[in-house]
């Protein structure tokens, strides 16, 4: 099996840590996560496109990602995963929504748990997961970080306002 590289991005929430295996990306890390081990970091050509795509997507120009995806998880939180990328951006869903569509209504916390576990953030859009109440419930990346890009996004849930 390949060994992972790294490429760090500098962006408005702070350097990003994006992980590739081979030609498939399979994770992007926040500054709160930091990077999951020591590995190599280049410029594979996945790592390169992340990267520009990311960097489109902090100014605005990208409002949807098309890379090769690996992340690394259970069947389940795979199905989950899945789930976040049919979010559109600028627009959130609760957990009780996301487990509904992935065809198991009572499991919104499991789906939260998995949520949590999302080694590719922002690209598999976890954060536009939040609370039946309006409130932004958990982020690996952070509260503040979640907030950011909801915002940066033009949040358009319904909801009044965001709430932490």
């Amino acid at each position: 099996m390949l060994e992972p590289v790294m490429k760090i991005l500098s962006s408005p929430v702070g350097p990003l840590c994006i992980v590739a295996r081979g030609d498939q990306l399979i994770g992007l890390y926040s500054p709160e996560q930091g990077p999951p081990s020591e590995m190599p970091e280049r410029d594979a050509p996945v790592l390169v496109e992340t990267a520009r795509q990311l960097r489109e997507y902090f100014a605005g120009e990208r409002t949807v990602f098309d890379l090769p995806l690996a992340p690394e998880g259970t069947a389940f939180q795979r199905l989950v995963w899945t789930a976040l990328t049919k979010i559109p951006f600028g627009e959130t869903r609760t957990y009780g929504q996301q487990a509904s569509l992935i065809k198991r209504p009572s499991a919104s916390r499991a789906v939260g748990a998995a949520n949590g576990r999302n080694p590719i953030g922002i690209i598999v859009p976890c954060h536009r997961v939040i609370g039946t109440n309006g409130s932004l419930t958990g982020y690996a990346g952070g509260l503040a970080m979640k907030q950011w890009l909801l915002e940066h996004e033009g949040h358009r849930s319904g909801q009044t306002s965001l709430r932490l």
